[in-house]
């Protein structure tokens, strides 16, 4: 069974989570609370017959609490919605409060009188244009000014170096090194045309411009030429090794001639024509011997040939022919 007086008993002279003290007065914070203030007539919890106003996106409500509903938590409120005219507020009001304390029915349209004044309130502040008033962070700002100091130092550095910069041009300082590099150029365009020796102690960049120009490579003295492949008979060997051998008979019989009288001399001569005849008659039959021998092994499905030795007595050599 509820008891009004002593929950209000309980609450005001012991503990109320709801409760505010200040130096003006107490205070409520509960939301059903119609006045706001701490007392007996407008506490909801020590009231069971109570009624009050309350917004919910924008629309006001109608709530109200019986004792017949005690028993029941959920449905302890009745809420009735109210219509956006005043006057018709005032009217769903009376129609609803009609035999409840007249007093409860003055504050109810009192706080509905105030909400409806918040609201106009409020839709003309939006309607017009405020200053948006933002607090910047100190650390933000000390941060900014650090890095304004530190571009306007750099800032003067770069403005000194522009400005030396500007001096050394109009003082000629690079057009003297540029002077300077073409006649290097020039040099070492000289120096490699006219072959004379190597080039030292000259720039990279200046020596790497004229071989540009010049369509230049510049050549290794460790790195060799690649050979040429040349393709050569296979039969000059046997002819060096030939004139070979008769040097060496000439020689041979020229230090025997050297040492016969000298009525010997003329006759010394004409066996070493004779000789040299011979060795190149043998010579040219042993290449072409060869030669043929070599036609008869790539062309197999050529007619065959036949060979001839003709010996002669005289010159003691054999000779092949080709029928």
């Amino acid at each position: 069974m509820q008891h009004d007086e002593v929950i209000w008993q309980v609450i005001r002279h012991n503990h109320c989570s709801f409760m505010t003290k200040i130096t003006t007065g107490n205070f409520c914070r509960n939301p059903y609370n119609v006045t706001g203030i701490c007392n007996r007539s407008s506490c909801p919890l020590a009231n069971s017959r109570y009624a009050t106003i309350r917004e919910d996106n924008g629309v006001f409500y109608l709530y109200m609490k019986t004792i017949e509903r005690a028993h029941m938590p959920k449905d302890l409120w009745e809420r009735v919605k109210l219509p956006r005219n005043y006057e018709q507020a005032l009217e769903v009001i009376d129609k609803h409060l009609m035999y409840w304390p007249k007093l409860l029915v003055h504050k109810v349209k009192q706080r509905l009188t105030k909400m409806t004044q918040t609201r106009i309130r409020m839709r003309k502040l939006a309607l017009k244009n405020r200053e948006i008033i933002k607090t910047l962070p100190r650390k933000e700002i000390k941060r900014e000014a650090r890095r304004e100091a530190k571009a306007e130092r750099a800032a003067v550095i770069d403005k000194a170096i522009e400005n030396e910069l500007v001096e050394r041009h109009k003082n000629g300082l690079y057009q003297q090194q540029k002077e300077a590099e073409k006649l290097i150029e020039v040099e070492i365009l000289e120096r490699i045309q006219k072959g004379v020796g190597d080039i030292y102690n000259y720039p990279v960049d200046a020596y790497n411009r004229v071989l540009d120009m010049e369509k230049l490579q510049p050549a290794d003295e460790e790195d060799e030429e690649e050979a040429e492949i040349e393709y050569v008979e296979g039969y000059d060997e046997l002819e060096e090794e030939d004139d070979i051998e008769d040097f060496g008979a000439f020689s041979i019989h020229e230090s025997q001639g050297n040492d016969t009288d000298d009525e010997n001399d003329g006759s010394s001569e004409d066996e070493e024509t004779k000789a040299l005849n011979q060795r190149k008659a043998k010579r040219k039959s042993t290449l072409a011997s060869k030669k043929l021998e070599k036609d008869d092994l790539d062309s197999k499905s050529k007619k065959t040939r036949v060979l001839v030795e003709v010996e002669c007595d005289d010159a003691g050599e054999r000779q092949r022919l080709v029928q």
